[in-house]
Protein backbone atom coordinates (compact mmCIF):
# COMPACT_ATOMS: atom_id res chain seq x y z
CA UNK A 1 0.00 0.00 0.00
CA UNK A 2 1.04 3.61 -0.64
CA UNK A 3 2.72 5.51 2.35
CA UNK A 4 4.67 2.50 3.59
CA UNK A 5 6.94 4.00 6.48
CA UNK A 6 10.05 4.82 5.58
CA UNK A 7 9.30 6.57 2.34
CA UNK A 8 8.05 9.88 1.46
CA UNK A 9 5.80 10.21 -1.95
CA UNK A 10 6.53 13.43 -4.00
CA UNK A 11 5.02 14.52 -7.13
CA UNK A 12 7.71 12.90 -9.22
CA UNK A 13 8.13 9.58 -7.13
CA UNK A 14 9.08 8.11 -3.91
CA UNK A 15 11.97 10.14 -2.08
CA UNK A 16 14.09 8.58 0.50
CA UNK A 17 14.22 10.47 3.59
CA UNK A 18 17.89 10.56 3.84
CA UNK A 19 17.89 11.89 0.52
CA UNK A 20 16.87 15.24 2.15
CA UNK A 21 19.85 16.96 3.34
CA UNK A 22 18.45 20.67 3.50
CA UNK A 23 14.81 22.32 5.31
CA UNK A 24 11.52 21.35 4.51
CA UNK A 25 8.51 23.84 4.45
CA UNK A 26 6.08 21.60 5.98
CA UNK A 27 3.26 23.55 5.02
CA UNK A 28 2.94 25.71 2.42
CA UNK A 29 0.66 26.18 -1.17
CA UNK A 30 2.02 26.34 -4.55
CA UNK A 31 -1.63 26.06 -6.74
CA UNK A 32 -4.94 27.09 -4.69
CA UNK A 33 -7.91 28.71 -5.00
CA UNK A 34 -9.90 29.88 -2.30
CA UNK A 35 -11.94 33.35 -3.59
CA UNK A 36 -14.90 34.28 -1.89
CA UNK A 37 -16.54 37.65 -1.26
CA UNK A 38 -13.77 39.72 0.30
CA UNK A 39 -11.14 37.35 -0.14
CA UNK A 40 -10.29 38.01 -4.21
CA UNK A 41 -6.59 37.79 -4.30
CA UNK A 42 -6.82 34.31 -2.19
CA UNK A 43 -5.32 32.16 -5.45
CA UNK A 44 -2.39 31.21 -6.39
CA UNK A 45 -2.47 29.75 -10.17
CA UNK A 46 -0.47 29.54 -13.63
CA UNK A 47 -0.21 33.00 -13.92
CA UNK A 48 2.08 32.93 -10.69
CA UNK A 49 3.77 29.85 -11.71
CA UNK A 50 7.30 31.32 -12.96
CA UNK A 51 7.13 33.68 -10.24
CA UNK A 52 6.74 30.73 -7.56
CA UNK A 53 9.50 28.68 -9.13
CA UNK A 54 12.04 31.71 -8.87
CA UNK A 55 11.15 32.11 -5.49
CA UNK A 56 11.75 28.11 -4.62
CA UNK A 57 15.08 27.90 -6.82
CA UNK A 58 16.44 31.20 -5.04
CA UNK A 59 15.83 29.11 -1.45
CA UNK A 60 17.04 26.04 -2.74
CA UNK A 61 20.50 27.83 -3.42
CA UNK A 62 20.66 29.90 -0.72
CA UNK A 63 19.11 27.82 2.06
CA UNK A 64 19.38 24.42 1.05
CA UNK A 65 15.85 24.39 0.36
CA UNK A 66 15.05 20.37 -0.07
CA UNK A 67 11.33 19.67 0.25
CA UNK A 68 7.90 21.82 -0.25
CA UNK A 69 4.38 20.04 1.81
CA UNK A 70 1.73 21.21 -0.10
CA UNK A 71 -1.66 20.99 1.43
CA UNK A 72 -3.79 21.87 -1.13
CA UNK A 73 -6.58 19.60 -1.09
CA UNK A 74 -9.91 19.00 -2.36
CA UNK A 75 -12.17 21.88 -2.54
CA UNK A 76 -9.25 24.32 -2.43
CA UNK A 77 -8.16 24.06 -6.33
CA UNK A 78 -6.08 21.43 -6.19
CA UNK A 79 -4.00 21.43 -9.31
CA UNK A 80 -1.48 18.49 -9.45
CA UNK A 81 -0.05 18.79 -12.64
CA UNK A 82 1.26 22.46 -11.69
CA UNK A 83 2.82 21.35 -8.49
CA UNK A 84 4.58 18.46 -10.95
CA UNK A 85 5.86 21.74 -13.17
CA UNK A 86 6.87 23.52 -10.14
CA UNK A 87 8.83 21.12 -8.52
CA UNK A 88 10.53 20.08 -11.88
CA UNK A 89 11.32 23.78 -12.57
CA UNK A 90 12.63 24.73 -9.14
CA UNK A 91 14.52 21.33 -8.26
CA UNK A 92 12.84 21.20 -5.37
CA UNK A 93 10.84 17.79 -4.19
CA UNK A 94 7.19 18.49 -3.64
CA UNK A 95 4.06 16.79 -1.51
CA UNK A 96 1.08 16.63 -2.56
CA UNK A 97 -2.41 16.40 -0.26
CA UNK A 98 -5.75 15.16 -0.02
CA UNK A 99 -8.81 15.01 1.86
CA UNK A 100 -11.17 18.66 2.58
CA UNK A 101 -10.46 21.58 3.84
CA UNK A 102 -13.13 23.04 6.34
CA UNK A 103 -17.30 22.78 6.00
CA UNK A 104 -17.39 26.13 3.79
CA UNK A 105 -15.57 24.92 0.90
CA UNK A 106 -17.15 21.27 0.86
CA UNK A 107 -17.78 20.49 -2.63
CA UNK A 108 -21.56 19.75 -2.88
CA UNK A 109 -21.13 15.94 -2.97
CA UNK A 110 -19.00 15.81 0.36
CA UNK A 111 -22.10 17.05 2.18
CA UNK A 112 -24.40 13.93 0.83
CA UNK A 113 -21.45 11.33 1.35
CA UNK A 114 -21.28 9.19 4.56
CA UNK A 115 -17.89 8.41 6.08
CA UNK A 116 -17.44 5.13 4.13
CA UNK A 117 -18.01 6.45 0.61
CA UNK A 118 -15.57 9.42 1.74
CA UNK A 119 -12.94 6.80 2.49
CA UNK A 120 -13.26 5.09 -0.80
CA UNK A 121 -12.43 8.41 -2.30
CA UNK A 122 -9.78 9.25 -0.49
CA UNK A 123 -8.42 5.52 -0.88
CA UNK A 124 -8.65 6.04 -4.94
CA UNK A 125 -6.62 8.93 -4.81
CA UNK A 126 -3.70 7.76 -2.43
CA UNK A 127 -3.28 4.30 -4.49
CA UNK A 128 -4.50 5.23 -7.76
CA UNK A 129 -2.93 8.75 -7.86
CA UNK A 130 -4.73 11.84 -8.97
CA UNK A 131 -5.23 13.55 -12.44
CA UNK A 132 -4.47 12.25 -15.91
CA UNK A 133 -0.49 11.83 -14.52
CA UNK A 134 -1.93 9.28 -11.75
CA UNK A 135 -0.03 11.28 -9.19
CA UNK A 136 0.12 10.10 -5.15
CA UNK A 137 -0.17 12.13 -2.31
CA UNK A 138 2.26 12.18 0.46
CA UNK A 139 -0.17 13.07 3.27
CA UNK A 140 -4.00 13.91 3.85
CA UNK A 141 -4.01 17.56 4.32
CA UNK A 142 -4.64 20.07 5.21
CA UNK A 143 -8.18 18.46 6.57
CA UNK A 144 -9.90 21.09 8.75
CA UNK A 145 -12.56 22.08 10.69
CA UNK A 146 -13.62 26.00 11.31
CA UNK A 147 -14.71 25.93 14.99
CA UNK A 148 -13.67 25.09 18.76
CA UNK A 149 -15.67 21.82 17.69
CA UNK A 150 -15.96 20.33 14.09
CA UNK A 151 -19.43 20.74 12.96
CA UNK A 152 -21.15 17.53 11.26
CA UNK A 153 -19.84 17.56 8.20
CA UNK A 154 -16.22 17.77 9.54
CA UNK A 155 -16.55 15.19 11.79
CA UNK A 156 -16.89 13.06 8.70
CA UNK A 157 -14.62 14.20 6.59
CA UNK A 158 -12.08 14.48 9.85
CA UNK A 159 -13.19 11.09 9.63
CA UNK A 160 -12.55 9.51 6.58
CA UNK A 161 -8.87 11.00 6.68
CA UNK A 162 -8.30 9.26 9.56
CA UNK A 163 -9.58 6.03 8.51
CA UNK A 164 -7.94 6.69 5.32
CA UNK A 165 -4.52 7.51 7.03
CA UNK A 166 -4.91 4.14 8.99
CA UNK A 167 -5.69 2.29 6.05
CA UNK A 168 -2.74 3.41 3.84
CA UNK A 169 -0.01 4.89 6.08
CA UNK A 170 -0.16 8.54 5.20
CA UNK A 171 -0.06 10.93 8.01
CA UNK A 172 -2.30 13.92 8.32
CA UNK A 173 -2.15 17.27 8.83
CA UNK A 174 -4.93 19.66 9.98
CA UNK A 175 -6.33 23.24 9.61
CA UNK A 176 -7.94 24.89 12.61
CA UNK A 177 -9.64 28.51 11.96
CA UNK A 178 -7.21 31.10 13.91
CA UNK A 179 -5.74 28.00 16.29
CA UNK A 180 -8.60 26.92 17.65
CA UNK A 181 -10.01 23.45 18.28
CA UNK A 182 -7.32 21.40 17.63
CA UNK A 183 -7.38 19.32 20.88
CA UNK A 184 -10.71 18.29 19.28
CA UNK A 185 -9.48 17.52 15.93
CA UNK A 186 -6.74 15.31 17.68
CA UNK A 187 -9.30 13.28 20.02
CA UNK A 188 -11.27 12.58 16.98
CA UNK A 189 -8.50 11.09 14.86
CA UNK A 190 -7.22 9.20 17.47
CA UNK A 191 -10.37 7.43 18.28
CA UNK A 192 -10.10 6.22 14.75
CA UNK A 193 -6.44 4.46 15.75
CA UNK A 194 -4.63 7.03 14.10
CA UNK A 195 -1.84 7.45 16.07
CA UNK A 196 -0.66 10.94 17.53
CA UNK A 197 2.38 10.91 16.08
CA UNK A 198 1.03 10.69 12.39
CA UNK A 199 -1.33 13.75 13.29
CA UNK A 200 0.09 17.38 13.05
CA UNK A 201 -2.26 19.99 14.00
CA UNK A 202 -2.45 23.22 12.51
CA UNK A 203 -1.66 27.43 12.92
CA UNK A 204 -1.14 26.75 16.61
CA UNK A 205 1.05 29.72 16.33
CA UNK A 206 -2.02 32.01 15.90
CA UNK A 207 -3.45 30.55 19.08
CA UNK A 208 -2.04 32.33 22.14
CA UNK A 209 -2.26 29.22 24.57
CA UNK A 210 1.28 27.37 25.57
CA UNK A 211 -0.79 25.21 27.87
CA UNK A 212 -2.83 23.61 24.49
CA UNK A 213 0.57 23.88 22.62
CA UNK A 214 2.29 21.69 25.57
CA UNK A 215 -0.97 18.87 25.59
CA UNK A 216 -1.06 18.54 22.03
CA UNK A 217 2.89 17.97 21.93
CA UNK A 218 3.06 15.40 25.16
CA UNK A 219 0.10 13.04 23.89
CA UNK A 220 2.50 12.49 20.61
CA UNK A 221 1.08 14.56 17.65
CA UNK A 222 3.16 17.71 15.98
CA UNK A 223 2.18 21.40 16.48
CA UNK A 224 2.48 23.24 13.54
CA UNK A 225 3.79 26.77 13.57
CA UNK A 226 2.64 27.18 9.98
CA UNK A 227 1.80 30.48 9.84
CA UNK A 228 5.11 32.69 10.12
CA UNK A 229 5.17 35.94 8.88
CA UNK A 230 1.58 36.61 8.31
CA UNK A 231 1.47 39.45 11.22
CA UNK A 232 -1.80 40.22 10.52
CA UNK A 233 -3.25 37.66 12.04
CA UNK A 234 -0.28 37.12 15.10
CA UNK A 235 2.85 39.39 15.74
CA UNK A 236 5.93 37.69 15.05
CA UNK A 237 7.21 38.18 18.47
CA UNK A 238 4.40 36.36 19.80
CA UNK A 239 4.99 33.55 17.49
CA UNK A 240 8.50 33.36 18.97
CA UNK A 241 7.60 33.83 22.55
CA UNK A 242 5.05 30.79 21.79
CA UNK A 243 7.87 28.74 20.57
CA UNK A 244 10.32 29.56 23.05
CA UNK A 245 8.05 28.18 25.53
CA UNK A 246 7.13 24.71 23.53
CA UNK A 247 11.05 24.19 23.20
CA UNK A 248 11.75 24.96 26.78
CA UNK A 249 9.03 22.68 28.04
CA UNK A 250 10.93 19.73 25.99
CA UNK A 251 8.73 19.32 22.97
CA UNK A 252 11.62 20.09 20.54
CA UNK A 253 10.87 17.30 18.63
CA UNK A 254 6.96 18.06 18.04
CA UNK A 255 7.20 21.43 16.62
CA UNK A 256 6.67 22.07 12.36
CA UNK A 257 7.30 25.39 10.63
CA UNK A 258 6.21 27.20 7.64
CA UNK A 259 4.35 30.15 5.97
CA UNK A 260 1.52 28.92 4.59
CA UNK A 261 1.54 30.67 1.33
CA UNK A 262 -1.89 31.16 0.42
CA UNK A 263 -2.40 34.09 -1.89
CA UNK A 264 -0.71 35.64 -4.68
CA UNK A 265 -0.07 39.10 -2.65
CA UNK A 266 2.20 37.07 -0.34
CA UNK A 267 4.50 36.03 -2.91
CA UNK A 268 7.92 38.35 -3.20
CA UNK A 269 7.05 39.93 -6.27
CA UNK A 270 3.90 41.44 -5.45
CA UNK A 271 5.67 43.01 -2.14
CA UNK A 272 4.53 39.90 0.33
CA UNK A 273 6.59 38.03 2.96
CA UNK A 274 7.35 35.14 0.45
CA UNK A 275 7.91 31.40 1.13
CA UNK A 276 11.68 32.25 1.72
CA UNK A 277 10.05 34.57 5.11
CA UNK A 278 10.80 31.85 7.66
CA UNK A 279 14.45 31.61 6.42
CA UNK A 280 15.15 35.04 6.01
CA UNK A 281 13.71 37.08 8.87
CA UNK A 282 12.37 34.55 11.82
CA UNK A 283 14.77 31.70 11.82
CA UNK A 284 17.52 33.94 12.69
CA UNK A 285 15.11 35.83 15.76
CA UNK A 286 15.23 32.42 17.34
CA UNK A 287 19.19 31.84 16.88
CA UNK A 288 19.52 35.31 18.51
CA UNK A 289 16.97 34.16 21.04
CA UNK A 290 19.61 30.93 21.95
CA UNK A 291 17.95 28.19 20.07
CA UNK A 292 21.05 25.94 18.73
CA UNK A 293 21.34 24.98 15.11
CA UNK A 294 20.65 21.61 16.24
CA UNK A 295 17.25 22.66 17.00
CA UNK A 296 16.69 24.84 14.27
CA UNK A 297 17.86 21.38 11.98
CA UNK A 298 15.17 19.28 13.76
CA UNK A 299 12.57 21.30 13.96
CA UNK A 300 12.84 22.31 9.91
CA UNK A 301 13.82 19.02 8.44
CA UNK A 302 14.29 16.03 10.56
CA UNK A 303 10.89 16.67 12.38
CA UNK A 304 8.75 16.80 9.19
CA UNK A 305 10.36 13.77 7.52
CA UNK A 306 9.37 11.70 10.46
CA UNK A 307 6.18 13.22 10.67
CA UNK A 308 5.94 12.38 7.11
CA UNK A 309 7.78 9.23 6.57
CA UNK A 310 6.81 7.55 9.85
CA UNK A 311 8.75 6.78 12.89
CA UNK A 312 12.10 5.02 13.26
CA UNK A 313 13.95 7.56 11.40
CA UNK A 314 17.65 8.67 13.05
CA UNK A 315 17.63 11.80 14.77
CA UNK A 316 14.34 12.68 16.48
CA UNK A 317 15.68 14.69 19.69
CA UNK A 318 17.89 17.37 19.81
CA UNK A 319 20.34 17.74 22.78
CA UNK A 320 19.52 21.36 23.99
CA UNK A 321 16.41 22.99 23.58
CA UNK A 322 18.63 26.34 23.69
CA UNK A 323 22.20 27.56 24.65
CA UNK A 324 22.61 28.10 28.40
Amino acid sequence: MPGAAGTIRTVSGPLCPSAVRGPVLAHEHLALDLRRPGRPAAFLDGRHEVAIVAELATLREQFGLSLVVEQTCRGMGRDVAALARVSAASGVAVVAGTGWYCAPFHPPDVRRADVGRLVEILTRDVVDGIGPARIRPGLIGEAGSHGDRPGAPERRTLTAAARTAVRTGLPVATHTRLGRGGLAQLALLTAQGLAPHRIAIGHQDLLDDPAVHRRIAAEGAYVSFDTVGKTAYQDDAARLRLLLALLDAGHADRILLSCDISRHTYLAGQGGQSYGYLFRTFLPRVRAAGVSGDVVDLMTRRNPLRFLAGPGLPGGQASATRSR
